[in-house]
């Protein structure tokens, strides 16, 4: 059962309804956790920029989404293991093997591997990774920037974990259920 109320797009006023206004022409529906998001604009919009910030960077949707799932199985966070597995196979083109495996934090090319596993390392150590860390995912070819926008996904989807998590969002996509706990 939802802890947290999930706005009705038909009934929201303010900038919540321009918020989802735009979701809704962008996304032709207003996803449940962002109806929930809802409840605070600010929370919504802070979500909706960074989201649209991180999405001009240099890593690309590809490893976004494959960011997206690492992290999520970390937090076992169903809602985001269930719409990024969706997105990644419906809109990003990504094989089932490829999604599964990035919950993992592996991937058969090396480079987005140390990624995923710099994103999941980040995750256990709750940010304060080491200098070997960090040494490892700029060799495998990561500038500054770069790993700079690997902590930025990271965080983008701790939060929408933690906020899903704690609202119980009624998962809209098919699901998919964390193997960790």
């Amino acid at each position: 059962m939802t802890r947290l109320l999930a706005l009705d797009p038909n009934e929201a006023t303010g900038r919540s309804k321009e918020l989802f206004d735009g979701i809704q022409g962008k996304l032709g529906m207003v996803p449940n956790m962002m109806r929930t998001m809802g409840n605070s604009s600010a929370v919504l919009e802070g979500y909706l920029n960074l989201s649209d910030a991180l999405g001009k960077g240099t890593l690309g949707g590809r490893l976004g989404e494959l960011i997206a799932l690492a992290v999520a199985e970390s937090n076992a966070c169903n809602y985001c293991l269930s719409a990024h597995s969706f997105i990644g196979e419906k809109l990003v083109s990504i094989d089932t093997d490829t999604l599964h495996m990035a919950r993992e934090g592996r991937n058969k090319d090396p480079k987005i591997a140390a990624a995923l596993t710099f994103a999941k390392t980040l995750v256990e150590k709750r940010g304060r990774v080491s200098a070997d860390d960090v040494e490892t995912v700029k060799n495998a070819g990561f500038t500054d920037g770069a790993v700079g926008e690997i902590v930025a996904h990271v965080a983008l989807n701790v939060f929408t974990n933690y906020f899903n998590n704690t609202a119980n969002t009624d998962i809209d996509f098919p699901v998919v259920e964390a193997e960790t706990v």
